[in-house]
């Protein structure tokens, strides 16, 4: 859903349903039906607008159009728009409406093409505006068939009990996809007129709802329907592909998607650029209708299952901030040849193995064993022979010391004594 104005925000306690970027007070609603988003967002938007938006919008920049219609671009898919009802003024419009189908809960006898505040003809028109020259914007599933369901003006609260209504009338009438870019805060008990007609809706049509615009101060909220089993909860994505700022986050967030600066249709004619889950909520319901033409075999939940499967994941399985990622329509439309399964979180890398220690070898190979006794044997040897050459020196010195010594006093002392035993 659209973020609110913060002069208008309406307290937690409110239990009525709110289409938040949608006027909550008069002085939002200007001359000619002017409408004034959040002066955060992307600045007024006017309706019907003089000029178009020649540019491709962002989001569309990412898409490889040839790739994701190369089967189907949604014909024979039936989308309900349950919202501030959808603008048939629009030429990108005009041919996407089954105005025979549609409902106005608000004007008894209106057929959903009333638009007061712009709301609900930015969310068509970004599920099934056809092409139109001088414009790069176009809806992701342009021949899809829009179901406009008016439940709600913008100005103020409405009832849940009247959405419950609207999302039956949306199911009689045959619609594969259901896109619901409101929300309540208020607790709704699994017997609630609002949670029994979801319940049955969602074993018939995909229901796609916006997950809210509160994330903003922090606090973790679950909001409804996006918070009923079975519903698919669209958060909002920014250029980064990482939770815009405003998104709800929670844990019954199922994907995200472009929600921050978005073009869309106006009233009357032309598009305009507006911020909110309320706009996220469509881009994936787009998805789902183009898969719902392309597999009409697949059950509701395998559409799902799809979507949540090919969407870009920033974590291995999905967080509370952009649910199992943010949606890639090409991938969801290019990567569908088996029947999808229920999400699960990527494998991830195998774990790295355990570090060995390595063996510490406590002999060697008989090469290396003779070696070293080679080694051995010669320094044994080369040892020995340095004791007996320095014995051997030692030895030879000693007796040199102890031999008498040769000269003129031991020749005389020979010659006294032959003297003396001559006398004698």
């Amino acid at each position: 859903m659209p973020r609110p104005p913060r002069a208008a925000a309406l307290p937690a306690a409110v239990l009525a349903l709110t289409l938040l970027t949608s006027p909550a007070a008069p002085a939002h609603v200007h001359a000619r039906s002017a409408y004034a988003p959040d002066p955060a967002g992307a600045g007024e938007c006017a309706f019907p607008m003089r000029r178009q938006i020649a540019e491709r919008p962002w989001p569309l920049q990412r898409l490889t159009f040839d790739a994701l219609w190369a089967r189907t671009r949604g014909a024979g898919v039936r989308v309900a728009v349950i919202d501030s009802g959808v603008d048939r003024a629009n030429p990108q419009l005009a041919g996407a409406l089954d105005t025979a189908a549609g409902r106005d809960f608000l004007d008894p006898g209106g057929d959903g093409t009333h638009d007061t505040v712009g709301h609900g003809t930015k969310v068509a028109g970004l599920i099934a505006a056809r092409p139109r020259p001088g414009t790069g914007f176009v809806g992701l599933a342009p021949e899809a068939t829009v179901i406009p369901i008016r439940q709600n003006d913008g100005r103020a609260p409405a009832d849940p009990a009247v959405l419950a209504r609207a999302v039956d009338h949306a199911v009689e009438q045959g619609a594969g996809v259901i896109n619901i870019s409101q929300d309540t805060t208020a607790p709704q008990s699994p017997d609630s007129e609002l949670a029994r007609a979801v319940g049955r809706a969602v074993t018939r049509a995909v229901v796609v709802a916006s997950a809210g615009n509160g994330g903003r101060d922090g606090v973790r909220r679950r909001t409804y329907p996006a918070a009923f089993p079975g519903v698919l909860a669209v958060a909002a994505s920014d250029r980064n592909d990482e939770r815009a700022a405003f998104s709800q986050p929670g844990d019954f967030v199922g994907v995200a998607a472009p929600g921050v600066d978005i073009v869309s249709t106006v009233p009357g004619s032309g598009q305009c650029v507006d911020d909110g889950t309320s706009f996220s909520a469509p881009y994936v319901a787009g998805v789902a209708a183009l898969l719902r033409a392309a597999h009409p075999r697949w059950t509701v939940r395998e559409v799902v299952w799809q979507i949540q499967n090919t969407a870009q994941r920033s974590v291995n399985g999905r967080d509370d901030q952009v649910g199992w990622g943010v949606v890639d329509p090409v991938r969801a439309l290019t990567r569908d040849h088996e029947t999808p399964t229920a999400p699960v979180p990527d494998a991830g890398p195998p774990p790295a193995p355990a570090p060995q220690a390595v063996p510490l070898r406590r002999t060697g190979t008989a090469r290396e064993r003779d070696e070293r006794i080679a080694a051995y044997a010669l320094g044994v040897t080369g040892l020995l022979v340095a004791v007996i050459a320095v014995t051997a020196a030692v030895a030879r010195e000693a007796g040199r010391r102890r031999r008498p010594r040769s000269g003129p006093r031991s020749r005389d002392h020979e010659t006294s004594n032959r003297e003396a035993r001559s006398l004698g």
